[in-house]
């Protein structure tokens, strides 16, 4: 493994390092303060297309032979998105997860969408006209970590498909152009039941969109929504009409994106731990707390567990090709405890200049306590672990 920073990368995390501190926590301090979502037409997310970005990595005739890099070149970019990751996420994570864009349904529909799927869906994304959002839907009332247990119901009918359920803290998903929900086609086959529907906004019987109100990461959208007789083409089926021995399962499909995602979220756990140890060495240096040996043994303490937390999360990149199962797991239940422990140690070095909620640490301290629930809680992290390393049953 190889976790050096080149000449390129060096300059990618240098101009990522500029933009975090001139855009980035100004617009994500302004909607803490409001306590809303950046608003769609914020000259914000105009800086973020002019600068490049919101565009989605798919290239029309990307499957042609020879077209993928080597293995060891994927590796090196999937290394350098998780040091982008931390990068953005130290200076305000949810700003990262307001950023338009493709979004966590891109790896989704790379994967397993139909060509025309990724032309109509991914297409504007290409050279998008205006900030874009998508968006992927899975966690419900009742199926938030046991996503197999989700229980909106997509059945046939005629040349199209009818949705009805719920949906809650979706990302993004009152502005997205379209939302990939899951939902299952046969409740008896559990799992392998489920499968994923391009659901365009406007369609009717998509509705009801009310955006949560959280403690932190207030800068994007948290949204419940529902589909109450929501007919779609058959053609936003995700994969198509192939036969079953050829079509993508629906579970595995939304579980690799999952386990693609969660060495991000430890990404951003070390990134969150990243700013609050450097708030709080500020703020130990300007109260002349340095001297005191139980700050100066926190300090440490914790500058070593976010080195190890970054090193574990990389390593579940760089075998992101591979099995990567437990390194994903892993990186995300470390990260996100270490995040929460720094954030804890800043709360308790500022004391009382935390209740005034104007410091950047306590900001953080809300912020970060949901690295530990996104994407699989640290619970559901620690039984994937178990379940593979020592044979624990599913119960």
């Amino acid at each position: 493994m190889d976790f050096l920073i080149d000449a390129e990368m060096g300059r990618r995390l240098a101009a990522a390092r500029e933009w975090g501190q001139a855009e980035v926590r100004p617009v994500g301090r302004e909607a803490d303060r409001l306590g809303r979502p950046i608003p769609t037409n914020h000259p914000y997310f105009e800086k973020v297309l002019a600068r490049g970005d919101a565009r989605t990595r798919w290239r029309p005739g990307s499957r042609s032979a020879g077209s993928a890099p080597p293995r060891s070149g994927r590796s090196r970019s999937t290394v350098m998105a998780l040091l982008l990751a931390e990068e953005l996420a130290y200076w305000d994570r949810g700003v990262g997860v307001a950023n338009p864009g493709p979004g966590l349904p891109e790896g989704n529909v790379i994967g397993a969408g139909t060509e025309e799927q990724k032309e109509r869906f991914l297409g504007p994304f290409l050279e998008p006209d205006r900030p874009r959002w998508a968006c992927f839907a899975m966690t419900e009332p009742g199926a938030g970590s046991d996503a197999a247990a989700i229980r909106t119901r997509a059945r046939r009918d005629g040349d199209g498909w009818v949705l009805d359920g719920a949906k809650c803290f979706i990302g993004n998903a009152s502005r997205a152009d379209w939302l990939l929900v899951q939902a299952t086609v046969d409740p008896n086959r559990g799992r392998a039941g489920q499968r994923a529907f391009f659901v365009e906004q406007g369609t009717p019987g998509l509705g009801g969109f009310k955006i949560e109100k959280k403690s932190g990461l207030k800068a994007y959208e948290s949204t419940s929504f529902s589909l109450t007789e929501c007919r779609v083409p058959a053609e936003n089926l995700l994969g198509g009409e192939r036969p079953r021995s050829d079509r993508p399962e629906g579970f595995k499909t939304a579980m690799r994106t999952f386990n693609a995602g969660r060495p991000v979220i430890a990404a951003n756990s070390v990134g969150i731990g990243r700013a609050v140890l450097d708030e709080a060495l500020a703020f130990a240096r300007g109260h002349g707390l340095l001297g005191r040996d139980r700050v100066r043994d926190r300090l440490e303490h914790m500058k070593r567990r976010l080195r190890a937390a970054r090193l574990m999360c990389l390593k579940a990149g760089w075998l992101a090709q591979q099995d990567n199962i437990v390194e994903a797991s892993l990186s995300k239940a470390m990260a996100a405890q270490v995040g929460q422990e720094a954030a804890t140690f800043g709360m308790e070095l500022i004391g009382t200049v935390g209740a005034r909620g104007d410091h950047l640490i306590e900001k953080l301290y809300r912020d970060v306590k949901a690295m530990d629930i996104v994407e699989g809680t640290g619970q559901i992290q620690r039984m994937i672990v178990a379940r593979k390393l020592v044979g624990l049953p599913r119960g």
